[in-house]
């Protein structure tokens, strides 16, 4: 695969997807003594798959809905669980106090975080499709992911959380990034999104999703931060798929590196819509979520977001980093992306790297295939400088790339 085009290798289906972070507290999650639960099914040998969360792509998983009614019996909820036949129900009383987020400079519950961003957010709704977006100002831009927009044509309609509705027309879109900037029509006065800094982040901090799943708008799903920095190769379905609406689409994949990992529920229609912490700053675009796997979702970080929409915005389109290689993920004991080709002239060669070479790490990620470097260059700038760890008979190399525009 060329670590600037999407993997070549056949990929599984969309069904929905720093240093310093802020201080935060987690939820008050108490566990209940109760009989021990079967344990869970072995893994499936096969790859795992990962999907378009625009409502019209994909269906849900029982297990999916099970979790998610699971996870509200707490807080403030009225309920007891019988833990044995001679032991006392333990009792959650309806005065339980709503959980807290905790930053350094506030201390909100999370109905107070949920407050404080709906607005901000909005459903987006096609010819075919629905799913979510993230107001960037106050007179209509909105950010959202590309397959939400993807062939929905000019007939895009808004809808605010005040129940205003409002035609759209894309702005811009970047698919290498799955990401796309709308314009609501005749709209003033909007409440933007707060901006957070995704690089603070630290595994296991408090989010909070928000969408329209299944055009339920105005939907809030909590979670933490599960993992960082994941790259996740998704499409359609690989090969084509017969949607509900009766639209055969080819087959389209992109590999996407930096993910946020979450389990924030995520499901068909959230695509698009805002992961917040703590403090109410956006975070994060959800975009996909592993169609194999119960709340597995995954978010484009909103540093990368902010950039994509600021040239989108300006320019109507995205200027791409280029390394210049040729990838496929390596077959021996030693895991990396093993480079076929490298184009003469481009910032791998300049850097002196060869066919042949096994990269490793590439920045400060380790490499455990092609589709690693894949996303981490469309994570890159232009005129980046990126050190690329690397095996050459045997033996361990480091260079700098410096990255070019993608012509």
């Amino acid at each position: 695969m060329n670590a600037n085009d999407p993997r070549e290798q056949a990929a599984g289906g969309w069904t929905q997807f720093g240093d310093t972070p802020p201080t935060v507290g987690g939820f008050p999650r108490k566990e209940p003594v109760g009989p021990a639960l079967p344990p869970p099914p072995p893994p499936s040998s096969r790859r795992t798959v990962f999907a378009l969360s625009r409502k019209a792509v994909a269906g849900l998983a029982l297990a999916a809905v099970t979790a998610l009614g699971a996870s509200a019996v707490g807080g403030g909820a009225v309920g007891a669980y019988l833990a044995g036949a001679d032991r006392p129900a333990a009792v959650a009383t309806a005065s339980a106090a709503s959980p807290v987020f905790r930053t350094v400079a506030d201390q909100l519950t999370v109905a107070e975080v949920a407050a404080k961003v709906q607005p901000s957010v909005v459903m987006i709704q096609g010819q075919s499709a629905e799913g979510s977006g993230v107001v960037l100002s106050e007179d209509g831009l909105i950010l959202t992911n590309n397959h939400v927009v993807d062939g929905q044509g000019t007939a895009l309609t808004v809808k605010f959380n005040d129940g205003r509705t409002a035609k759209a027309k894309v702005v811009g879109t970047d698919p290498a990034t799955d990401l796309a900037v709308i314009r609501a029509e005749g709209v003033s006065g909007l409440a933007k999104a707060t901006l957070g800094d995704s690089d603070q982040l630290k595994v296991g901090d408090d989010v909070l999703a928000l969408g329209s799943p299944l055009g339920l708008d105005g939907t809030v799903t909590a979670g933490i931060v599960s993992a960082l920095d994941r790259t996740v190769t998704a499409g359609d379905g690989g090969g084509g798929q017969q949607f509900p609406w009766g639209q055969q689409q080819q087959s389209k994949t992109t590999t996407l590196g930096g993910m946020i990992q979450t389990d924030a529920a995520i499901n068909p229609g959230n695509s698009g819509g805002a992961l917040v912490n703590a403090a109410g700053e956006l975070i994060g675009i959800n975009s996909a979520v592993s169609a194999q796997g119960v709340n597995l979702g995954f978010a484009i970080p909103v540093n990368t977001a902010k950039k994509v929409s600021e040239q989108l915005i300006s320019k109507g389109k995205v200027s791409h980093a280029f390394l210049g290689v040729s990838v496929t993920d390596a077959t021996g004991d030693v895991p990396g992306a093993l480079i076929r080709q490298v184009t003469e002239g481009s910032p791998a060669a300049k850097a002196g790297l060869k066919q042949g070479d096994l990269i490793t790490k590439i920045g400060d990620t380790p490499v455990d295939g092609g589709d690693t470097v894949v996303g981490q260059v469309r994570g890159f700038t232009v005129g980046q400088q990126v050190r690329i760890t690397y095996l050459r008979d045997g033996k361990e190399n480091v260079v700098t790339a410096t990255m070019q525009e993608q012509k």
